[in-house]
């Protein structure tokens, strides 16, 4: 027996790109940035890194290729024009390597925020200047100050990521997107934890090579010299 038609009104809801079944995915085309992977964006909702939402990225160790799986999105904001923000990275960027991937260096900006990491982040979202915000807080992050920063980034066209810890990963989050990555065969391991939809299946390996094999995208253990001697906010030339 056939299920009976949906009411027009009810059918005209359910076809906006906002609103989700529970077993399909949010499909938000204009507010996501194609990852350049496309086994990874037929799996993220809207088809690519959502815009105007917090996106959770837990990581252990560094060096898996981690950013390299960024850098094609962060790339093609860059080509449009955007600012792009790095709040407290573990290192300082490689310029040749980001350069060759498509970034203007003239447009990205380093925080040194040191602790205050979330609020940099908050003020950063809430000054709409920024496509892409992306930081590795060193201080714990509680509840309230997590849905402070989904709040900041709700509704504006900017790529917001936030870097933790695996050991968080069975800890509630306000994130709409969580994506746990580790050391895959032959590339990286993308692990979905969390997506508006149905929830994934299965890890995905993506093809991405590890700093140190090709061009690096972060390298070095800690911020040079010349980083710790920058004032607080300091573009990358």
């Amino acid at each position: 027996m056939s299920a009976p038609p949906l009411p027009a009104a009810l059918a005209e809801v359910l076809a906006r790109g906002d609103v989700w079944r529970g077993d399909t995915l949010a499909r938000l085309a204009e507010s996501a940035v194609p990852s350049g992977h496309a086994e990874l964006d037929a799996e993220l909702p809207g088809g690519g890194w959502p815009r105007g939402n917090l996106t959770e990225i837990l990581v252990d160790r560094g060096g898996l290729g981690e950013m390299s799986l960024l850098l094609p999105a962060l790339s093609r904001l860059s080509a449009a024009g955007g600012w792009l923000a790095l709040v407290a990275p573990p290192w300082l960027p490689h310029a040749p390597a980001w350069a060759a991937a498509g970034l203007a260096l003239e447009r990205l900006v380093v925080v040194r925020a040191g602790r205050q990491a979330a609020w940099c982040c908050e003020q950063l979202l809430a000054c709409g200047g920024f496509s892409a915000v992306l930081a590795w807080p060193e201080a714990a992050i509680d509840a309230r100050a997590l849905r402070r920063l989904q709040v900041a980034a709700e509704g504006r066209p900017t790529l917001a990521c936030l870097w933790r810890p695996q050991a968080l990963a069975a800890t509630p989050s306000p994130a709409p997107l969580r994506v746990l990555l580790a050391a895959g065969e032959g590339g990286l391991s993308v692990r979905i934890l969390k997506r508006r939809g149905r929830p994934a299946a299965q890890p995905l390996n993506l093809s991405i090579a590890r700093p140190g094999r090709t061009n690096r995208a972060l390298v070095g253990p800690s911020l040079s010299p010349a980083g710790a001697r920058s004032a607080a906010v300091a573009a990358v030339a």
